[in-house]
């Protein structure tokens, strides 16, 4: 993905700062998606038998044999490998409003700090580039957590709150990821 890479030519100061400042926030988001995904292992995270979205309460849930979790979510964006693209939610028009917020979000910081290509709706991106961007948008956002819907034909990428666990029993406890970086923007 061109945006993530040097260009041969020549840069102006300011772009080669611009530049350093959006390698440091992606080091710093792949180091958050790390530490996200270890601290969610904790309770299951990756290992649920069914998982579910409903985009009108807008709640994920995990259900596992013994307990169901829960947060509040929302949709970033798909990756699309067999077409090798990236949409952004905010562009697709299957999901609701409410459920792009912080994919809009990423689109404000992105087009305030001059990285208008990251702005685009649909962006050319292989597996790698597309994790990228999930690292840089948790980051940018300060998401507590993130999920990989998986898909035969894409993969829905999901940010979400604190988890409340539902025991068998009618039990309940909260989980929340200790945020190693708040949100860069509101």
């Amino acid at each position: 993905m061109r945006m993530f890479k040097r260009s041969n030519k020549a840069e102006s100061a300011g772009q080669a700062g611009e530049q350093a400042d959006l390698s440091a926030l992606v080091r710093q988001g792949e180091d958050m998606i790390e530490q996200l995904a270890q601290a969610h292992m904790s309770w299951g995270l990756g290992s649920a038998d069914r998982w579910d979205l409903d985009q009108t309460t807008g709640v994920i849930s995990w259900t596992f044999p013994d307990k169901t979790a829960t947060a509040p979510a929302q949709i970033l964006g798909s990756f699309s490998p067999g077409s090798g693209s990236w949409l952004w939610a905010w562009a697709n028009k299957s999901i609701l409003p409410d459920m792009s917020r912080d994919a809009r979000s990423f689109r404000d910081w992105a087009e305030a700090n001059g990285h208008a290509a990251l702005a685009q709706p649909k962006v050319s991106a292989d597996a790698q580039s597309a994790s990228t961007l999930v690292a840089l948008a948790v980051r940018v956002t300060g998401a507590a957590g993130y999920y990989k819907g998986p898909g035969s034909n894409s993969s829905v990428i999901i940010t979400f709150g604190p988890v409340t666990l539902t025991n068998a029993d009618g039990s309940t406890s909260s989980f929340s990821a200790r945020q190693v970086h708040g949100p860069l923007v509101g």
